[in-house]
Formats: C-alpha cells, sequence, structure tokens
C-alpha cells in the first residue's frame, strides 16, 4: 500500500482556512478536469498526515477527484488533546470547522464550482454528517469510514445526500451503532461491512477494500451529473 500525492500537471498544496478565528491547516489535491472534492474530515486524534486517510485520497485522486485532508484542530489543541482527549470528542466545535472548510471552498475561484463530498472518520464521522446538514445545498454526498454517525444526534434526520457508512465486521459495536444510525438518517444510504475487518482496517486488503468502495462512490456522485430525468436513490449494490 503506497499513497501518491502528486498527478501530471498537478501538486499538492498547503492551505490554511480560517474557522472562527483559529487558523488549521490543510493538503490539497486540486480536482482534474471539473471533478468534484473530497474533503476529509478527521476524528480520535487523527491528522491530515494519518496514513490510512492519504491512502484513501491517492485512490480518489486517481479517478480524477481532488481532496482537501484537514486538520480540525490547531498545533495548540492538538498538543492539549493528546493529553486530555476531550476535544476530539467535541462534535460540535469539529463540525462547525468542517462547515468552515466547505464555505472556505465554495470561495475560491478553483474550487466554488466544484460538487463536495465529505468523508469521515471515527467522530469526524459525525462532524462530516453535521455539516452535510448544515450545508445541504453545499454537499453532494458523505462516506463514513469506521465512523460514528451516532454522535451526530439530532442532526441525522436532516441529512439527505447519499450516505455510504464503511465499518470492519468484527467491529462490534461499532456496526451496531452505525445500523442504528442508519435508520434515522433522512436521505439514502448504504452500508457496507468489509468482512474479518476490524475498526483500523488492518487486515491484509481491508483498507484496500475501504478505498475501492469510496473511489466508486464518490466517482458515481461527483464526477458526472445523473442522467436526465434519473433520480440518483443513492443506493447501488
Amino acid at each position: 500500500m503506497q499513497a501518491t500525492t502528486e498527478q501530471p500537471g498537478l501538486r499538492e498544496i498547503d492551505i490554511p482556512v480560517d474557522a472562527g478565528g483559529r487558523l488549521l491547516q490543510g493538503s490539497m489535491m486540486p480536482p482534474r478536469n471539473g471533478a468534484g472534492m473530497v474533503v476529509f474530515a478527521h476524528g480520535s486524534g487523527s491528522s491530515r498526515y494519518s496514513r490510512r486517510n492519504r491512502y484513501v485520497a491517492s485512490q480518489l485522486q486517481a479517478r480524477g477527484l481532488g481532496t482537501l485532508l484537514m486538520d480540525l484542530l490547531t498545533e495548540r489543541e492538538e498538543a492539549e488533546d493528546a493529553v486530555t482527549a476531550r476535544l476530539r470528542f467535541d462534535i460540535p466545535m469539529l463540525a462547525s470547522r468542517v462547515v468552515a472548510t466547505l464555505d472556505w471552498l465554495g470561495r475560491q475561484s478553483t474550487t466554488a464550482s466544484c460538487r463536495l463530498g465529505l468523508f469521515g472518520s471515527s467522530t469526524g464521522a459525525a462532524a462530516a454528517l453535521i455539516a452535510a446538514a448544515e450545508r445541504p445545498q453545499a454537499v453532494a454526498t458523505v462516506v463514513s469510514r469506521g465512523g460514528r454517525p451516532d454522535l451526530a444526534g439530532e442532526a441525522l434526520p436532516r441529512v439527505t445526500c447519499p450516505v455510504l457508512l464503511i465499518v470492519g465486521e468484527q467491529d462490534e459495536v461499532v456496526l451496531e451503532l452505525n445500523q442504528s444510525a442508519a435508520e434515522r438518517l433522512g436521505g439514502p444510504s448504504e452500508l457496507r461491512i468489509v468482512a474479518r475487518a476490524t475498526h483500523l482496517f488492518e487486515e491484509p486488503g481491508a483498507l484496500e477494500e475501504v478505498a475501492g468502495l469510496a473511489a466508486d462512490w464518490f466517482a458515481h456522485r461527483l464526477c458526472a451529473e445523473p442522467a436526465a430525468g434519473r433520480k440518483d436513490t443513492g443506493l447501488h449494490g
């Protein structure tokens, strides 16, 4: 498994995003040929340098999609969270920073017209779903990897875009939480279970399967408009 961060003619760039006076850092790969952008919302002490998320991002980039991996905490907050583990569970704060990132993309000439997707892992999945509820016109779809969508709480019925929930078969508690959350979502959803995988998808081939599922899902929804007269239900085998 090896992540790539460059495409012909394109290079990953570091960008700052002002989120209510807090300067967040991100790594962005622009999309190719008008394809969509996927914003990664990390959780549970992770960052934009997450090996797993960068691998998934590389597979999205190979499909022409742009990616933006954001640190939802500042350096000082990350240092605090490493000791207290408190901020990683401050879902409203994390969600507000995902929203700020969406708004920032909407103001940039290179991304203002892009269809946007969100990829959330762990507590970042809850933040992504709340952001989708807060910005329904901006977010076309959400994918959760080993996420905690249950922590999005009362926002779940307001999420109307298609949602893909990916969970490891042996991540039993999180699987149950995802099944319950899926029933509360306000739009179409699909739950995909990766056989024999645990929470971090460290088993051989597990992360590759996650990346393939996510790439197919985002490419279908962000790279082309649905055919005229056809309503996209978001449910695909």
